[in-house]
């Protein structure tokens, strides 16, 4: 059973209802211990000072921020001068169409459910959720999760609300300031058409099921055999992809590659 991280209130104008926030993933990696490779000892990481060769406990680590060579040293207190206020309250601000939204904000996504049984929480829970439902639009709203304050966006999916926080737009790197390609470097018509019909063939109705994480499948393979006392060996290593020297003629054999499948 999933358990809550956070419980609050979702503010709509006068109307609050009263949420529980529950993470909309789950994590399916393989987390391993780090062990002496020796004699398979759990490591321990532990906080030395260079300068007295000594450990130093948790009420003697300050924090250090760089501004242009000099270090601006703050303490636990002088960092909670900039805490955020911890309120127990997702406050709306606006509804904006959710096509407008770059998927490149999104962050994290979780699950905004009613907390409680109360027919008065149940009730202002649905009011919201079928509201939101009948439009295409999403809520924005900040919150506050454990230190830091969020923008989050909220939109109704499978009948329940859902909340992603968001990343600020001064998080996201401008396209501008990355290398761009060579203008002079335009393809030809065929190479348009031909690169148009690979796309055709490849296209198909967005499954998610249809897409696996392939390493942690074989990572899990990989983990079975070892504990079995199988020998475990790395792949060759397969060479990089160079770019090819005719555009036309690997797209024309890509697209007889996609149509025999």
């Amino acid at each position: 059973m999933a358990r809550s991280l956070w419980t609050g209130s979702l503010s709509f104008g006068l109307v609050n209802v009263p949420v529980a926030l529950y993470s909309g993933v789950v994590d399916t990696d393989l987390h391993f211990r780090q062990l002496h490779a020796k004699d398979h000892t759990p490591i321990e990481i532990h906080r030395f000072c260079s300068k007295e060769d000594a450990e130093v406990g948790f009420d003697e680590v300050g924090h250090g921020y760089d501004r242009d060579g000099k270090q601006v040293i703050l303490t636990d207190e002088e960092l909670a001068a900039a805490a955020p206020e911890k309120t127990r309250t997702i406050d709306i601000e606006a509804f904006v169409d959710l096509d407008d939204v770059d998927p490149i904000h999104y962050d994290h996504p979780y699950i905004l459910m009613p907390a409680g049984d109360a027919d008065g929480t149940q009730r202002a829970y649905r009011l919201l959720l079928e509201v939101m439902g009948g439009t295409e639009q999403a809520a924005l709203g900040r919150f506050v999760l454990r230190t830091k304050e969020y923008l989050a966006l909220i939109r109704v999916r499978d009948g329940r609300l859902t909340l992603t926080t968001m990343l600020f737009h001064d998080e996201v790197r401008p396209a501008s300031k990355v290398p761009t390609p060579g203008k002079d470097s335009k393809p030809s018509k065929k190479e348009l058409d031909r690169a148009v019909a690979v796309i055709e063939a490849l296209s198909c109705p967005w499954d998610p099921s249809r897409y696996e994480d392939q390493y942690t499948k074989r990572l899990k393979r990989v983990v079975k055999r070892k504990e079995k006392g199988q020998t475990v060996k790395p792949p060759e290593r397969e060479e990089e992809p160079s770019p090819v020297p005719d555009l036309m003629a690997a797209l024309e054999k890509t697209l007889a590659e996609v149509k025999a499948r």
